[in-house]
């Protein structure tokens, strides 16, 4: 439900974003029957159930009380404790696509793994900082949604760790037993509050949960620390020294898989048969008959189902019984041996977690992803485990049936998550350039929606679509820009974007700004820009007319009339100035008419009195339909042919003196 939204008076209306809905009352009363549904792409489902919420919703409304509402999905992106671990995996996301792909192998097998211990400890160190925060904030609200991130990155990390061990490392079996040992120790940490008190006690051995500590050190199959334990209770009791002795001999020679290659699975399991007869005769022997805790214990050496689970309020997770009975009753599994026939605490519809988990020890890689998507909050996870098994060539089978493959599908929804975010949106970039089929087109269609608030921010999406040879969004962009520029009356900047724009057109509305300015106030603004156009004055024919100008009075400044005079005359007789600046150029013309040294010859004065008299021509056809002509225009015309005619006279002389002699 939308809070405040009122529904049951008018009808709401709706518009999909890239990652958010508008949602709005309307002036229409609600006439039942089901509201329409926008088209939503995939992962839109939630904002679909918010607005079908909505209309089931009761109130009063009139018009003055309309109101507008943003729902928004991804809200993760917007956490900012959550930024180290889009930021950090960004890089990590990177260096697997540009890896070495020729590696093969074994070492290719290694940097996969490595790459997934990366994106591990880059989930921990993120719930190290969330941890921080939930202690430091003195807010119940944010301590609370700390606190469930928390809980979400930790089994976000569980569900990582151990794809890594059975897809990534892919462990054979031996090895895959000591993983899953490792996999149990660092993620079942209920007990260790438990174990911490036992040990800092003064008397470890009289302490009321001193055999709980020893029983979960058995569970989890740390033998060294168990056995240490039980030297204090064979030094307490001296009654139960030869029990200790015997267990203590029992736990001391139990075969553990190598990980190293020092042995093979049939010396392993020959080994263990041995192991497990001796441990079988002295519990029939009633060696532990006295002592119901070392009897317990030599029975979960045995791999005994029903002492392992009167134990299971020390496992805590069923899981953890998991590797518990497979380390006392089949220490050599395979991989493929792992089945899921085993207690799940009672409940009659297991957790999310815990149908990823089993899917997982499944080897249901498919039904991993797809359970994760629909538990977790956000697509970091699903996007990023999804491109390592494929690099692991593990998905290569598995198309959609909408083009994409799964990876580039889950990649593309992450990304486009990330384009909702004012700074992160650069992240995702690099997300939608390892998507080769659909990663571009994603990218050119988010691209034109980020607002460019700045020209620093436009420059840098420019440079951005540069890059990937997008023109179409580099010139959308320039003009965007360049009419925000022209907006503000930043004349240099607007023309600078409508080049790079390459927009005729606007080039040449800005370049009339330019000389309307100069004729207001009888000077050049941004001269550094106009001076140094170079070849892109050829963009139209009024900023070459603009460019050239310029260069005319710049001449003139130098004192180079001669060619300032030429140029003066090709701007007019080129035809490249517009009509309405005639005048004016007519009018630069008078200095150079009134010059000592002559400057025009008499072949351009011609050209420039024809110049004149065309003018004249055109603004007479228009004062016929004034009641009077404009005097100042009709002075400067006089004063035009006065010039004229007296250089052309001077012309006319130095000619002729220059023939008789």
């Amino acid at each position: 439900v939308v809070p405040g939204a009122d529904p049951s008076a008018r009808q709401l209306c709706f518009a999909w974003g890239p990652a958010e809905v508008l949602v709005c009352e309307t002036l229409f009363g609600q006439r039942g029957g089901s509201p329409s549904r926008g088209e939503g792409g995939p992962g839109r489902a939630l904002l679909l159930g918010a607005l079908t919420g909505c209309v089931a919703g009761t109130g009063e409304g009139g018009p003055s009380s309309s109101r507008l509402f943003v729902v928004r999905k991804d809200q993760d992106i917007y956490i900012q404790t959550l930024r180290k671990l889009f930021n950090e995996s960004h890089g990590i996301f990177i260096g697997l696509q540009r890896s070495e792909e020729e590696l093969a192998g074994k070492s290719r097998k290694a940097q996969l793994v490595q790459v997934s211990k990366n994106y591990r400890s880059v989930i921990r160190a993120c719930m190290e900082d969330m941890h921080q925060a939930a202690i430091s904030t003195r807010d119940p609200a944010l301590h609370s949604q700390y606190s469930t991130q928390v809980s979400i990155l930790s089994a976000m990390e569980l569900i990582w760790n151990l794809c890594e061990i059975l897809f990534v490392e892919a462990a054979a079996a031996g090895p895959l037993l000591l993983r899953l040992l490792d996999w149990v120790r660092l993620h079942v940490c209920d007990v260790d509050n438990m174990v911490r008190e036992v040990l800092s006690s003064e008397n470890p051995s009289k302490h009321k949960l001193f055999w709980n500590v020893v029983d979960v050190f058995v569970l989890q199959g740390r033998m060294d620390e168990a056995r240490h334990l039980l030297s204090k209770e064979a030094s307490a009791n001296p009654t139960s020294v030869n029990m200790y002795k015997i267990l203590d001999d029992l736990m001391k020679k139990m075969p553990v898989p190598s990980l190293g290659n020092t042995q093979t699975l049939t010396e392993m399991e020959l080994k263990w048969q041995h192991w497990h007869e001796e441990c079988q005769r002295y519990l029939q022997d009633g060696t532990f008959a006295s002592n119901s805790h070392m009897e317990s214990i030599c029975k979960i050496l045995l791999g005994d189902e029903d002492a392992i689970l009167e134990k299971k309020e020390l496992m805590t997770t069923w899981y953890h019984f998991l590797v518990t009975r497979l380390l006392y009753s089949h220490p050599t599994v395979k991989p493929m041996e792992l089945r899921m026939d085993l207690f799940l605490g009672g409940e009659s519809s297991p957790e999310p977690l815990d149908t990823i988990l089993m899917a997982a020890f499944e080897f249901e890689m498919h039904q991993v992803i797809k359970e994760c998507s629909i538990a977790l909050s956000n697509w970091w996870f699903v996007a990023h485990l999804t491109d390592l098994l494929d690099h692991c060539k593990l998905l290569q089978s598995h198309n959609l049936y909408f083009g994409s493959n799964m990876r580039e599908f889950l990649l593309l929804e992450y990304a486009s998550g990330l384009f909702s975010h004012h700074s992160l949106w650069q992240l995702g970039v690099d997300y939608f350039d390892h998507c080769p089929e659909y990663g571009r087109v994603y990218l050119e269609l988010h691209i034109e929606r980020i607002p460019l608030n700045t020209e620093q921010k436009a420059l840098k999406v420019l440079r951005i679509c540069e890059q990937r040879q997008m023109h179409e969004p580099v010139r959308s962009i320039c003009k965007i820009m360049a009419m925000k520029a022209l907006r503000n009356n930043r004349l240099g900047s607007a023309l600078s974007w409508s080049i790079r724009a390459k927009d005729a057109a606007f080039a040449t509305l800005i370049s009339d700004r330019f000389l309307k300015d100069y004729c207001e106030r009888g000077c050049f603004s941004d001269l550094d820009l106009i001076d140094n156009l170079g070849p892109s004055m050829l963009l139209s024919d009024r900023l070459t007319f603009l460019g050239k100008y310029r260069e005319f009075h710049r001449l003139y400044g130098e004192k180079r009339f001669s060619e300032a005079g030429k140029l003066l005359l090709m701007l007019m007789t080129a035809h490249i100035a517009p009509c309405s600046f005639w005048m004016t150029l007519l009018t630069d013309a008078l200095p150079l008419l009134e010059q000592k040294e002559v400057i025009f010859s008499a072949e351009q004065t011609y050209e420039l009195m024809r110049c004149l008299e065309d003018l004249t021509a055109g603004k007479s056809d228009k004062q016929k339909f004034q009641v009077a002509p404009d005097d100042v225009e009709t002075m400067k015309v006089e004063m035009l042919r006065l010039a004229l005619a007296r250089n052309l006279a001077r012309v006319i002389v130095k000619e002729g003196t220059l023939e008789g002699s």
